[in-house]
Protein backbone atom coordinates (compact mmCIF):
# COMPACT_ATOMS: atom_id res chain seq x y z
CA UNK A 1 0.00 0.00 0.00
CA UNK A 2 1.40 3.42 -1.00
CA UNK A 3 0.77 6.33 1.34
CA UNK A 4 0.06 9.56 -0.54
CA UNK A 5 0.84 12.66 1.52
CA UNK A 6 -0.08 16.12 0.16
CA UNK A 7 2.97 18.15 -0.86
CA UNK A 8 1.87 21.09 1.29
CA UNK A 9 2.94 19.17 4.40
CA UNK A 10 6.55 19.36 3.21
CA UNK A 11 6.51 23.08 4.06
CA UNK A 12 5.44 22.24 7.60
CA UNK A 13 8.26 19.69 7.88
CA UNK A 14 10.79 22.25 6.65
CA UNK A 15 9.57 24.71 9.28
CA UNK A 16 9.95 22.09 12.00
CA UNK A 17 13.42 21.23 10.66
CA UNK A 18 14.54 24.89 10.84
CA UNK A 19 12.98 25.41 14.25
CA UNK A 20 14.65 22.31 15.63
CA UNK A 21 18.18 22.95 14.39
CA UNK A 22 17.93 26.66 15.27
CA UNK A 23 17.87 25.67 18.94
CA UNK A 24 21.53 24.66 18.76
CA UNK A 25 22.44 28.11 17.43
CA UNK A 26 20.34 29.88 20.07
CA UNK A 27 21.99 27.86 22.81
CA UNK A 28 25.66 28.03 21.75
CA UNK A 29 26.07 31.28 19.76
CA UNK A 30 27.48 34.06 21.98
CA UNK A 31 24.88 36.67 22.84
CA UNK A 32 26.62 39.99 22.28
CA UNK A 33 24.67 42.89 23.72
CA UNK A 34 25.28 45.71 21.26
CA UNK A 35 24.13 49.21 22.15
CA UNK A 36 20.72 50.08 20.66
CA UNK A 37 20.68 51.90 17.34
CA UNK A 38 17.99 54.25 18.56
CA UNK A 39 14.37 54.10 19.45
CA UNK A 40 13.07 54.85 15.95
CA UNK A 41 12.36 51.34 14.67
CA UNK A 42 10.72 52.79 11.56
CA UNK A 43 14.14 53.94 10.41
CA UNK A 44 15.73 50.49 10.41
CA UNK A 45 15.27 50.02 6.65
CA UNK A 46 16.88 53.38 5.90
CA UNK A 47 19.74 52.51 8.26
CA UNK A 48 20.19 49.22 6.43
CA UNK A 49 20.59 51.01 3.11
CA UNK A 50 23.05 53.45 4.71
CA UNK A 51 25.14 50.52 5.93
CA UNK A 52 25.19 49.01 2.43
CA UNK A 53 26.21 52.34 0.89
CA UNK A 54 28.96 52.70 3.49
CA UNK A 55 30.31 49.25 2.63
CA UNK A 56 30.13 50.00 -1.12
CA UNK A 57 32.25 53.13 -0.60
CA UNK A 58 34.86 51.06 1.24
CA UNK A 59 34.86 48.31 -1.38
CA UNK A 60 35.76 50.82 -4.11
CA UNK A 61 39.11 51.40 -2.40
CA UNK A 62 39.87 47.71 -1.76
CA UNK A 63 41.25 46.49 -5.06
CA UNK A 64 41.30 42.74 -4.38
CA UNK A 65 37.84 42.73 -2.84
CA UNK A 66 36.42 44.92 -5.61
CA UNK A 67 37.74 42.70 -8.42
CA UNK A 68 36.56 39.56 -6.65
CA UNK A 69 33.03 40.98 -6.30
CA UNK A 70 32.99 41.84 -10.02
CA UNK A 71 33.81 38.21 -10.80
CA UNK A 72 31.46 36.83 -8.15
CA UNK A 73 28.54 38.89 -9.42
CA UNK A 74 28.70 37.33 -12.89
CA UNK A 75 29.54 33.71 -12.16
CA UNK A 76 27.11 33.65 -9.25
CA UNK A 77 24.46 34.99 -11.63
CA UNK A 78 24.87 31.78 -13.59
CA UNK A 79 24.92 29.58 -10.48
CA UNK A 80 21.78 31.10 -8.97
CA UNK A 81 19.93 30.93 -12.28
CA UNK A 82 20.72 27.23 -12.64
CA UNK A 83 19.46 26.62 -9.10
CA UNK A 84 16.16 28.36 -9.86
CA UNK A 85 15.41 26.95 -13.34
CA UNK A 86 16.90 23.44 -13.13
CA UNK A 87 13.64 21.70 -12.20
CA UNK A 88 11.67 23.79 -14.71
CA UNK A 89 14.14 22.81 -17.44
CA UNK A 90 13.83 19.15 -16.50
CA UNK A 91 10.03 19.26 -16.61
CA UNK A 92 9.92 20.88 -20.03
CA UNK A 93 12.98 19.65 -21.90
CA UNK A 94 13.59 16.07 -20.70
CA UNK A 95 11.75 13.16 -22.33
CA UNK A 96 10.07 11.34 -19.43
CA UNK A 97 8.21 8.01 -19.82
CA UNK A 98 5.18 9.28 -17.88
CA UNK A 99 4.09 11.93 -15.37
CA UNK A 100 4.65 9.72 -12.33
CA UNK A 101 8.23 8.87 -13.29
CA UNK A 102 8.84 12.56 -13.98
CA UNK A 103 7.81 13.56 -10.46
CA UNK A 104 9.80 10.75 -8.85
CA UNK A 105 12.89 11.46 -10.93
CA UNK A 106 12.83 15.16 -10.13
CA UNK A 107 12.71 14.39 -6.40
CA UNK A 108 15.61 11.96 -6.83
CA UNK A 109 17.65 14.52 -8.77
CA UNK A 110 17.13 17.16 -6.05
CA UNK A 111 18.31 14.66 -3.43
CA UNK A 112 21.36 13.85 -5.58
CA UNK A 113 22.25 17.54 -5.76
CA UNK A 114 21.95 17.99 -1.98
CA UNK A 115 23.93 14.91 -0.91
CA UNK A 116 26.63 15.22 -3.57
CA UNK A 117 26.95 18.90 -2.59
CA UNK A 118 28.21 17.85 0.84
CA UNK A 119 31.02 15.79 -0.68
CA UNK A 120 31.75 18.53 -3.21
CA UNK A 121 32.31 21.07 -0.45
CA UNK A 122 34.93 18.87 1.23
CA UNK A 123 36.67 18.06 -2.07
CA UNK A 124 36.89 21.70 -3.12
CA UNK A 125 38.16 22.55 0.34
CA UNK A 126 41.08 20.18 -0.26
CA UNK A 127 41.64 21.62 -3.74
CA UNK A 128 41.77 25.15 -2.32
CA UNK A 129 44.31 24.10 0.33
CA UNK A 130 46.53 22.63 -2.37
CA UNK A 131 46.19 25.26 -5.10
CA UNK A 132 44.58 28.29 -3.48
CA UNK A 133 41.05 29.66 -3.49
CA UNK A 134 41.28 31.53 -6.79
CA UNK A 135 42.47 28.51 -8.77
CA UNK A 136 39.88 26.31 -7.08
CA UNK A 137 37.16 28.81 -8.00
CA UNK A 138 38.43 28.93 -11.58
CA UNK A 139 38.25 25.14 -11.78
CA UNK A 140 34.68 25.21 -10.43
CA UNK A 141 33.65 27.83 -12.99
CA UNK A 142 35.08 25.72 -15.82
CA UNK A 143 32.93 22.81 -14.63
CA UNK A 144 29.89 25.09 -14.71
CA UNK A 145 30.72 26.07 -18.29
CA UNK A 146 30.92 22.37 -19.20
CA UNK A 147 27.58 21.72 -17.46
CA UNK A 148 25.82 24.41 -19.49
CA UNK A 149 27.34 23.27 -22.78
CA UNK A 150 26.62 19.62 -22.08
CA UNK A 151 23.04 20.39 -21.06
CA UNK A 152 22.42 22.38 -24.23
CA UNK A 153 23.85 19.75 -26.55
CA UNK A 154 23.30 16.35 -24.94
CA UNK A 155 20.72 16.33 -22.15
CA UNK A 156 17.46 14.89 -23.48
CA UNK A 157 17.00 11.67 -21.49
CA UNK A 158 16.56 11.13 -17.72
CA UNK A 159 19.97 9.44 -17.41
CA UNK A 160 21.61 12.54 -18.86
CA UNK A 161 19.81 14.73 -16.36
CA UNK A 162 20.95 12.54 -13.47
CA UNK A 163 24.54 12.99 -14.64
CA UNK A 164 24.08 16.76 -14.79
CA UNK A 165 22.42 16.74 -11.35
CA UNK A 166 25.48 14.91 -9.98
CA UNK A 167 27.84 17.52 -11.48
CA UNK A 168 25.68 20.42 -10.32
CA UNK A 169 25.61 19.07 -6.78
CA UNK A 170 29.35 18.44 -6.79
CA UNK A 171 30.29 21.93 -7.92
CA UNK A 172 27.46 23.90 -6.29
CA UNK A 173 28.44 23.22 -2.71
CA UNK A 174 32.09 23.83 -3.54
CA UNK A 175 31.67 27.15 -5.33
CA UNK A 176 29.37 28.58 -2.66
CA UNK A 177 31.72 27.63 0.18
CA UNK A 178 34.78 28.85 -1.72
CA UNK A 179 33.13 32.14 -2.62
CA UNK A 180 32.34 32.99 0.99
CA UNK A 181 35.77 31.85 2.12
CA UNK A 182 37.52 33.96 -0.53
CA UNK A 183 35.36 36.98 0.26
CA UNK A 184 36.19 36.73 3.96
CA UNK A 185 39.92 36.58 3.19
CA UNK A 186 39.73 39.81 1.19
CA UNK A 187 37.85 41.73 3.88
CA UNK A 188 39.69 44.60 5.58
CA UNK A 189 40.37 44.68 9.30
CA UNK A 190 36.92 45.43 10.70
CA UNK A 191 34.53 44.56 13.49
CA UNK A 192 31.53 45.12 11.24
CA UNK A 193 31.53 41.80 9.39
CA UNK A 194 27.73 41.73 9.39
CA UNK A 195 27.51 44.76 7.08
CA UNK A 196 30.08 43.34 4.66
CA UNK A 197 28.29 40.01 4.44
CA UNK A 198 24.94 41.77 4.07
CA UNK A 199 26.44 43.55 1.07
CA UNK A 200 27.63 40.18 -0.23
CA UNK A 201 24.15 38.67 0.15
CA UNK A 202 22.53 41.63 -1.61
CA UNK A 203 24.86 41.11 -4.57
CA UNK A 204 23.93 37.43 -4.58
CA UNK A 205 20.20 38.21 -4.71
CA UNK A 206 20.65 40.88 -7.38
CA UNK A 207 22.53 38.39 -9.54
CA UNK A 208 19.78 35.82 -9.08
CA UNK A 209 17.10 38.32 -10.14
CA UNK A 210 19.00 39.53 -13.20
CA UNK A 211 19.99 35.99 -14.18
CA UNK A 212 16.50 34.50 -13.98
CA UNK A 213 14.91 37.49 -15.74
CA UNK A 214 17.42 37.33 -18.58
CA UNK A 215 16.94 33.55 -18.79
CA UNK A 216 13.19 34.02 -19.13
CA UNK A 217 13.54 36.76 -21.74
CA UNK A 218 15.91 34.69 -23.86
CA UNK A 219 13.65 31.63 -23.54
CA UNK A 220 10.64 33.60 -24.75
CA UNK A 221 12.41 35.51 -27.51
CA UNK A 222 14.44 32.64 -28.95
CA UNK A 223 11.82 29.96 -28.36
CA UNK A 224 12.98 27.38 -25.84
CA UNK A 225 15.04 26.99 -22.71
CA UNK A 226 18.09 25.40 -24.34
CA UNK A 227 19.38 28.59 -25.98
CA UNK A 228 18.92 30.34 -22.64
CA UNK A 229 21.04 27.65 -20.95
CA UNK A 230 23.77 28.22 -23.52
CA UNK A 231 23.56 31.97 -22.86
CA UNK A 232 24.47 31.29 -19.21
CA UNK A 233 27.91 30.32 -20.44
CA UNK A 234 28.55 34.02 -21.09
CA UNK A 235 28.05 34.82 -17.39
CA UNK A 236 30.47 32.10 -16.34
CA UNK A 237 33.10 33.08 -18.90
CA UNK A 238 32.91 36.72 -17.84
CA UNK A 239 33.18 35.70 -14.19
CA UNK A 240 36.18 33.48 -15.00
CA UNK A 241 38.00 36.24 -16.89
CA UNK A 242 37.38 38.76 -14.12
CA UNK A 243 38.66 36.20 -11.61
CA UNK A 244 41.99 36.17 -13.46
CA UNK A 245 42.29 39.94 -13.01
CA UNK A 246 42.25 39.83 -9.21
CA UNK A 247 45.53 41.32 -7.93
CA UNK A 248 47.84 38.91 -6.16
CA UNK A 249 48.34 41.15 -3.14
CA UNK A 250 46.11 43.54 -1.24
CA UNK A 251 46.36 47.16 -2.34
Amino acid sequence: MVLHVPAKYSFLLVGIWWMGFAQYTFKHLPNQNHPPHGSDKNGLIAKGFKELIKVAKQVVHLKQLKHFLYSYFFYNMGVQTVMVVAVLFARNEIIWPDEKSKTTSLIISILIIQFVGIAGSFIFSKISRSFGNIKALGFAILIWIFICGFTYQVVHEPIHFYFVAFLVGFVMGGIQALSRSTYSKFLPETDDHASFFSFYDVMEKMGMIIGTVSFGIISECVGGMRPAVLALVAYFILGFLLLLLIPKTKT
